[in-house]
């Protein structure tokens, strides 16, 4: 109903005087508001207090009040200790700019009883911009704030439950990951005991075959030695990052070997394999590299070495590929097809479900080793 379309609004809102006594008799607004079930009352804000002027059956059916207990009263009444004074700076700050106002807010009925009321106030103003009334609607929502109540502590249940969940996942998580890297710590320590027994067995030994074999053999425990080392300092021990371990150990072989003359040249993308594949993988990586130090180059009179190994990793379609070159002498220098290094490469190259690809690069010899691997993440490799 608009407030304004009438003949005189001054004598319109006369009638409006009379609301609460004859409730509007004669004036069909005034009856309409009276007949509906929807709680309505009316107030003056021309008046001290802005009391209520007029209020149908149905706001006194829904608060428990008589009319003549509410009318001449600000509707604060209705509030109580647990209304939310949020609400009430909502409606206080509406009433003060003249806007509309819509919230949910707890009152009171006569008996005591809560009920949450989804109100509604807007003012209405006269042709001329003036204050006349503030209409104000009411309606009954404490069904609906208690399905949202429920729901909400259903959601913090649940929520609850899942942190809870979390963290007894992530305690396990962690409890694992303390015992794994406790199982690396010890496995590194148990490989460099072997290592010390087989350095002080080399030592009795006076053939110069069975010394290099030991040697060899330390050598590749000693790999094995970085790997576990790598492990036990590794935040997640389901990965391996190949490319890291791969730095490691070809600086700790070509210092080992003694050959300073040797230039190791490295290009190494981060690289992550599952940790069951880690051994495998570093036992081919120091075979191949192994193998160039030992027989790719020539000694020169002053017995130093010169020449270049290249070490390169990458990932191209889901393969780990390891390639490692060197500008020696050539196929006709490496080791033999039956040598234990070579059966060890093609043994773990199949355990790997690898293929390997030896070549002349002219000077020298390329081995190409390319791994299945799953696919990296930007994650993975940092």
């Amino acid at each position: 109903m608009d407030w304004k379309r009438t003949r005189e609004p001054a004598d319109a809102w006369h009638m409006t005087d009379d609301l609460h006594v004859e409730h509007g008799k004669g004036d069909p607004f005034a009856a309409a508001i009276r007949a509906t079930r929807m709680s309505m009352i009316i107030t003056d804000p021309r008046q001290q207090d802005n009391p209520i002027v007029f209020a149908n059956d149905a706001f006194l059916r829904l608060t428990g009040y008589e009319r003549q207990e509410v009318i001449g009263r600000n509707c604060r009444f209705l509030q109580g200790p647990k209304t939310d004074k949020e609400a009430i700076g909502q409606l206080r700050k509406a009433i003060e700019e003249v806007a509309d106002v819509s919230v949910d807010i707890l009152n009171y009925r006569k008996d005591g009883s809560t009920f949450w009321n989804a109100l509604y106030i807007s003012p209405v103003s006269n042709d001329r911009g003036e204050l006349l009334f503030y209409f104000a609607s009411q309606l009954d929502v404490s069904d609906r704030k208690r399905s949202e109540r429920r729901i909400t502590a259903d959601k913090e249940r649940f929520e609850k439950a899942v942190q809870d969940r979390t963290r007894e996942l992530e305690a396990a998580l962690e409890a694992q990951t303390t015992l794994l890297h406790e199982v690396d710590h010890r496995v590194k320590n148990n490989l460099q005991m072997i290592s010390s027994l087989i350095l002080m067995q080399r030592r009795t030994i006076t053939d110069e075959a069975a010394r290099q074999s030991l040697t060899t053999t330390l050598e590749r425990i000693e790999a094995l030695s970085t790997v576990h080392r790598r492990l036990y300092q590794s935040k997640d021990v389901s990965r391996f990052d190949v490319s890291d371990f791969a730095r490691d150990l070809i600086s700790d072989l070509v210092t080992a070997s003694g050959r300073t003359h040797i230039n190791s040249r490295l290009d190494l993308e981060p690289v992550i394999i599952p940790a069951e594949k880690a051994t495998p993988v570093a036992l081919i990586v120091n075979e191949l590299v192994t193998n160039a130090l030992k027989h790719a180059f020539k000694e020169h009179p002053d017995g130093a070495t010169a020449g270049h190994i290249g070490v390169r990793m990458s990932q191209p379609d889901g393969h780990l590929n390891i390639e490692v070159s060197d500008d020696g002498v050539g196929m006709a220098g490496t080791v033999a097809e039956t040598s234990f290094g070579m059966r060890l490469i093609k043994s773990l190259a199949r355990q790997l479900h690898a293929e390997v690809e030896w070549d002349d690069a002219a000077p020298g010899t390329r081995v190409v080793i390319s791994i299945p691997n799953e696919p990296q993440h930007r994650g993975n490799a940092s």
